[in-house]
């Protein structure tokens, strides 16, 4: 009996120790045997410990996962510029932006005398937030020109590629080049038929991209601007609807870099002669080549829009290897009114453009990363592009000379132009352009022409660009 006590004794021991006895066998044991119970209270004091001590480290496990999941980690990169991330990725500040330094030169122009100038022609900062992985904001603020003015502010919502929405002021989807970033575009300065389409306007928009590019679409609503115009407030309750479809037809093969689409849009604007609501042009050395009548001394025989604008434009690009082709077409078609007389008037514009990388970077409609960054240490010297381009801007006759001055509006215009872009990184680029504008009409009556007029003189323009973007 004495022995059967004993081991009973050992077990309740041993299994307090690991902490598998039954608290039941334990206070029992302690009640059979006083020389058991202060063992005993240390073995449920060093259990309780054990127990606290494992808390604690799930506890810190706990935190650590929490402070690893709310992580931030600060990038740069040349493509993203710099951002701030959680380390789940549903929440990013990004700091973006490019400047561009210009000269304009133009040699041979005595007849129309335009200034030789250096000017800070972009100085845009961008602020890009993602807020639940599925939420963007942009802010693109220019500070180039005489004043700062607002071209980007929009509010994202990506939810599936193939649906997202888009909310604020941004660019309409109708041009091709228009499309392109700033910083992409072959030639300092977009072709003649981006006179032709908005920059800029205050919308809602749904837009989806299938099968990774196969089939992209956009479809908006717009407050409605003229063309050329970095729009805002809106001047009438109607609205312009625009939409645009783009199709790359073949994924693999030689013509996986074939492109091709149509935009459009259409509404109604009704300006005043106080607020016209209507364009003027530019050439590709950005000198007015048209606008309609207008005067602060009579401004009842001002010529404004009223009534129906539209816009359409067939539009394609073609890349494989260093080649690049882009072309577009654009047309715009509105009624305007003065002093009481209406018309309906229709503009055209179209454009080829063609691009090479000499030392063999694949062409894009974004510019691609140099094989061998600029670097001295390194050996590696860039990037070297060759551009070209043709495009011609028509002008309705209707519109001379009720609604514009043949002395000062041309009725059609034909640029072509050269140049070479040096991209040392894909961050830092420097690009030469000549262009030549040739003119019909836009001239004051030769004397003793019996009232014809004349054609302005063309406008030989070389453009240079130092840009930096990140």
């Amino acid at each position: 009996m004495r022995a059967v006590r004993q081991w009973v004794k050992g077990f309740i021991l041993v299994t307090g120790i690991v902490g598998i006895a039954p608290r039941a066998v334990a206070q029992q044991a302690r009640s059979s045997d006083p020389l058991l119970e202060p063992l005993e209270a240390r073995v449920d004091d060093l259990d309780q410990k054990i127990r606290i001590l494992q808390r604690l480290r799930e506890l810190a496990a706990d935190s650590s996962a929490a402070a690893a999941k709310d992580k931030v980690t600060p990038t740069a990169s040349a493509k993203d510029g710099f951002s701030l991330k959680s380390a789940d990725g549903k929440y990013m500040l990004r700091f973006r932006g490019y400047f561009q330094s210009d000269g304009r030169f133009f040699p041979s122009s005595d007849v129309v005398p335009n200034v030789d100038n250096l000017l800070i022609r972009r100085a845009r900062p961008i602020l890009e937030a993602t807020v639940g992985r599925h939420f963007d904001f942009r802010l693109m603020p220019d500070f180039g020109g005489t004043s700062p003015t607002i071209f980007d502010a929009y509010w994202d919502g990506k939810f599936v590629p193939q649906f997202t929405v888009r909310a604020g002021k941004f660019k309409p989807p109708i041009g091709l080049e228009r499309l392109q970033s700033a910083t992409d575009i072959a030639f300092a300065e977009r072709g003649l038929p981006t006179n032709l389409v908005p920059s800029r306007d205050v919308g809602l928009q749904v837009a989806g991209d299938i099968s990774e590019g196969l089939f992209a679409y956009q479809i908006g609503v717009f407050n409605g601007v003229p063309d050329l115009a970095n729009g805002g407030d809106d001047l009438s309750n109607a609205k312009d609807f625009a939409a645009r479809i783009f199709v790359q037809p073949f994924k693999v093969g030689s013509l996986r870099g074939l492109g091709v689409g149509i935009a459009g849009s259409t509404g109604f604007e009704r300006g005043s002669a106080t607020a016209p609501g209507l364009p003027s042009y530019r050439t590709p050395g950005q000198q007015t080549l048209f606008r309609y009548n207008s005067s602060s001394v009579t401004p009842a025989n001002n010529v404004y829009a009223d009534g129906k604008r539209t816009r359409l434009s067939p539009q394609g690009y073609y890349y494989t290897g260093p080649l690049g082709l882009l072309g577009e077409y654009v047309l715009s078609r509105s009624e305007v009114t003065r002093a009481g007389a209406t018309a309906e008037l229709e503009h055209t514009a179209w454009q080829a453009e063609g691009s090479f990388f000499l030392t063999g970077e694949k062409a894009g409609f974004r510019s691609p990363a140099p094989k061998r960054p600029f670097d001295l240490k390194e050996g590696g010297l860039g990037a070297l592009e060759l551009v070209g381009r043709y495009g011609e801007l028509d002008l309705d006759p209707a519109a001379f000379p009720v609604y514009a001055s043949s002395a000062s509006s041309v009725q059609k215009a034909k640029a072509w132009g050269v140049g070479v872009n040096w991209h040392f990184t894909r961050a830092v680029k420097v690009a030469v352009n000549y262009e030549r504008t040739t003119f019909t009409g836009g001239a004051p009556a030769l004397s003793g022409a019996n009232g014809a007029t004349g054609d302005r003189e063309p406008e030989n323009a070389v453009i240079t660009r130092f840009q930096t973007s990140f």
